[in-house]
């Protein structure tokens, strides 16, 4: 298994059959390998598995690289590097800043890690050109040349002067500040989790001119919800680099769904059914003016346990779809984005019984699954949800394709009262369908 290299598509499997680079290999005797291969498969990040041939590798909607012992499984976008540039810039706010060459560096070529630690390196670069955020920080030293205000009740205190120097309180502005410690951990982090040896290296060089006069921290969920209650105008030119951080530390430092404490991914893996959600999610905000978009939105009160019968008093289960669209206090459409081509892939069955939940939760009676393609001729399809014993219409299932292509050629044309209507009326379609 030594230095082997295993390069697949989103939604790819390579099977070992005769040929296949996977052919003949096994995962050996190494409990850890062994135990990594089982997170993977049971995260359903990686499906790995040893057959009487060799192994078995299937990928989901993870893209990125992880070492799996002496294999080197690397998943790529099948996006063009220049598309998933354009949809990732918008779905996070990030700036157009010089990126690498798409001629030499496609996505396809480094790894979708280096396309994001890149663009943290040039955010971080921008970020201390400007200066970076300081905040006074209240000082009380015995100094020769005074600053700020003496301190006489001190000075009282000490009795009399045995050396030069009187006590000041003055105030100092300092970049020890937590977004700062935010910044230099993912150039830290950014600089393990590269491929491409150059972009380690700027990462490193750059985490360690930052780290000069700033503490290093440790990233985690809490970090990050103190970092969100600090976030203000202020430090509106830090939610690029904050955003690019957060991502990747989701591709590169969760332990695969276990404990904190537990080991955590030898590579990077991020979902990019988180994507294609954020894009989707500002893409229809931006353009539904007479529509409320509400992410994540709980459907209350749709399961409940019956009184009396709840022994372990469970909390009821509570669906919550991707997006709930809303015109006045009407719900309108609900919509759920998956991350497969489904025009390309057949459509599981979880997705669709969770769609026929959701269809049933409202007075409508339909709920749509968005999911991305490049292929122009792709079509809506319908699925009725029926009463199999008397027969007649209970709600329906729209499976609704979103063009990539359109959808980043939308997003990056100039900003004009024609490309205003047609984004608008393209995000009208998306959510409710051409009526």
């Amino acid at each position: 298994m030594t230095g082997l290299a295993v390069r697949l598509a989103e939604w790819q499997t390579i099977s070992p059959v005769p040929g296949s680079p996977t052919a003949g290999l096994v995962l050996g005797d190494d409990p850890a390998v062994r135990d990594l291969a089982r997170r993977l498969s049971d995260s359903r990040m990686l499906v790995v598995q040893e057959l009487r041939t060799g192994l078995s590798v299937a990928s989901t909607s993870f893209v990125g690289r992880v070492r799996l012992g002496g294999v080197e499984i690397t998943v790529v976008p099948k996006l063009r590097s220049e598309t998933l540039l354009s949809l990732l810039r918008f779905a996070y706010g990030l700036r157009h800043l010089h990126l690498l060459p798409s001629t030499s560096h496609a996505t396809q070529d480094v790894g979708f890690q280096d396309v994001l630690v890149w663009q943290l390196v040039e955010e971080a670069r921008e970020l201390l050109a400007r200066g970076l955020r300081r905040a006074y920080v209240r000082r009380e030293e015995l100094l020769a040349s005074p600053r700020g205000r003496i301190d006489f009740q001190a000075m009282a205190g000490r009795g009399p002067l045995a050396a030069a120097t009187l006590p000041c309180v003055h105030h100092r502005r300092d970049p020890d500040r937590l977004i700062n410690r935010v910044l230099l951990a993912g150039l830290r982090l950014a600089a393990s989790v590269a491929a491409d040896r150059g972009l380690r290296v700027r990462a490193r060089r750059l985490a360690d001119l930052l780290g000069e006069g700033i503490s290093p921290t440790r990233l985690d969920r809490e970090v990050f919800r103190r970092l969100a209650g600090e976030m203000d105008r202020t430090t509106r030119p830090y939610e690029p680099a904050v955003s690019l951080v957060r991502i990747l530390h989701e591709g590169g430092g969760p332990s695969l769904g276990e404990e904190p404490a537990g080991p955590s991914l030898p590579g990077f893996l991020f979902d990019m059914n988180r994507f294609f959600q954020a894009l989707l999610g500002r893409f229809l905000a931006d353009n539904l003016p007479e529509h409320s978009v509400r992410s994540e939105h709980r459907l209350s009160g749709m399961f409940a346990y019956l009184p009396g019968w709840n022994p372990r008093r469970s909390k009821a289960p509570t669906p919550r779809p991707d997006f709930v669209i809303s015109q006045g206090p009407e719900t309108v459409a609900i919509l759920d984005a998956k991350y497969r081509d489904l025009w390309e892939n057949p459509l599981p069955r979880d997705m669709l019984y969770q769609l026929a939940i959701y269809a049933l939760s409202h007075e409508g009676g339909t709920a749509t699954i968005l999911y991305p393609t490049t292929h122009a001729q792709a079509r809506e399809a319908r699925i009725e949800v029926r009463n199999p014993i008397h027969g007649g219409r209970r709600g329906s299932v729209i499976v609704r394709p979103v063009d990539l292509e359109t959808l980043e050629r939308l997003i990056s044309a100039r900003t004009t009262t024609a490309t205003v209507r047609e984004r608008r009326h393209y995000a009208s379609l998306l959510a409710l369908g051409a009526g």
